[in-house]
Formats: structure tokens, sequence, C-alpha cells
């Protein structure tokens, strides 16, 4: 049995997408459609799990970002649809996907500032991209212009099923955490890192040499992974990274800066 839900550090959750009302199919009985913001409950599932208590937080002015950061004892950033290249001072490429600038803008600022204060991050996905962004890093923006074809990055198997692997640098935070240097990952994503954001280590990467892993080594609980790790929680490797996040969003909310906040 986890602790009891007074004990449970808080850990946000960023939206994974919104939904504009125009597509959105209303239910029988239900409200009028209207913008919405997705989220797949398996990230809350795999946080609640491992002992968290998860909070969705959705797109809100910049002004929100202070307090409610005051607030948590933890952060992760979940996947989601493209970035915009200008966050990064790139042009799009013919084949970017969907972006949400705006999702964009708020996700980035939140990310600096949790980052800033040392509050433990992990970064799912587009997460993992957003994370490498929000410190000054860019990305591939297309990944079949710089693979061999030799993984598949977008697999057709389900969510839940494991497709390549991923071989972790020894030594690294990351390795720790999950207790392997090679791990068995799904595969959802159509960018990955480029430039490493100032801070972050590359410490993961799949046969063709996508980084697959990050972390700040000078930060006491910052990885981000390029799989869909809240899909295989119930892998002890993968339900590893959620303990992960949970004890270090104990250790920083017994901390007095976060008690004062």
């Amino acid at each position: 049995m986890g602790p009891v839900l007074s004990s449970r550090p808080l850990i946000g959750v960023t939206t994974s997408e919104m939904r504009v009302a125009k597509n959105v199919e209303p239910t029988p009985q239900g409200e009028p459609p209207s913008t919405e913001m997705a989220l797949g409950l398996s990230y809350l599932k795999a946080i609640e799990a491992a002992g968290g208590l998860p909070l969705v937080i959705p797109p809100m002015p910049l002004a929100a970002i202070i307090p409610l950061v005051d607030r948590l004892h933890g952060l992760c950033l979940s996947g989601g649809p493209d970035l915009d290249p200008v966050a990064y001072g790139a042009a799009p490429h013919a084949e970017l996907g969907p972006t949400e600038p705006d999702l964009d803008r708020f996700e980035l600022e939140l990310a600096r500032e949790a980052h800033g204060r040392d509050l433990p991050i992990l970064a799912i996905c587009r997460g993992a991209q957003l994370l490498n962004v929000a410190t000054g890093g860019t990305l591939f923006q297309h990944l079949p212009d710089r693979t061999d074809g030799t993984v598949d990055h977008r697999q057709t198997a389900a969510a839940d099923a494991v497709t390549h692997l991923v071989d972790l640098a020894g030594g690294s935070i990351t390795a720790g955490v999950v207790a392997a240097t090679e791990i068995s990952v799904n595969s959802f994503h159509h960018q990955a890192v480029d430039r490493l954001g100032r801070g972050l280590l590359a410490v993961g990467w799949s046969s063709d040499g996508v980084v697959e892993a990050i972390e700040a080594p000078g930060k006491s609980f910052v990885l981000g992974v390029q799989w869909h790790a809240e899909c295989l929680a119930e892998r002890p490797e993968q339900k590893r990274l959620f303990s992960g996040l949970v004890e270090a969003s104990q250790r920083y909310a017994s901390m007095p800066t976060a008690l004062a906040a």
C-alpha cells in the first residue's frame, strides 16, 4: 500500500494536446463541443501507483506559472504533438506535424521555471524534446531524414508493446534509476533531440544513433526519455522511472524552501 494521500508529493502533469471544438465529437446528452485538453490516464495512473499525487496542468497565462510551481513537488512533462520550431529559431520543415504554439509557450516557461528551481522532472517523449528546447537545445523536425530506417520510431504495434532497444550509458543517473544499461522500449515520435540544451547530457541511444534519453547531471532529478514509459509502467524497469520521480519529489517536499512555499 502506498503512502496516505496527505503525505504524497504533488506532481504536476502537463497537457498532452489541445482539441479544438470543431474536431470534438459530442457525446449523447453531453455538453456542447468546446476546446478541450487531452491527456492519457496512463501518466496519472503510473504516478499514483508509484506513490505520487498527480495534478493535471492546463495551459494558463504565464503569470500563473510561479504560484503554480510554488505548490508543486515534482513535474512530469508529457508527450504530444510536434514542437513549433520557432521556439528554437528554426524554419518549419515541410513534414512538420500540427503544432500548438500557445501550449508550447506555456509549457516551455513552466519547464524553465521548474528546472531553475531544481524541481524534480521526468520528461516523456515530446516532454523530453520540450525540456531540451527549454534549456536552449534544438530538434530534428523530421526524423526519417536523419535515420537509416533500421528502427521504427513510429511503431504500429500497441502502446504497451516494446519494439526496440535503448542502450544507456553506464554510470548515468538514468541507468541507475532503471537498474539497467539496456532497456526495451516502445516508440511513437516524429522528432528527436539534435543539439543538446545547456546542462543536459545524452545518456541513451537507439541502434540508429537517435538520442533516446537525456539527463541533467547537475540537478537532483531531471530525466528525459523519448519512449512512452507511462504505457509500459507494469514493467519493473519502467516503473522505476516513476518511483524515482516520486522519491525525488518527496525529498523536495521535505526541504525548508518547499515547506515555506
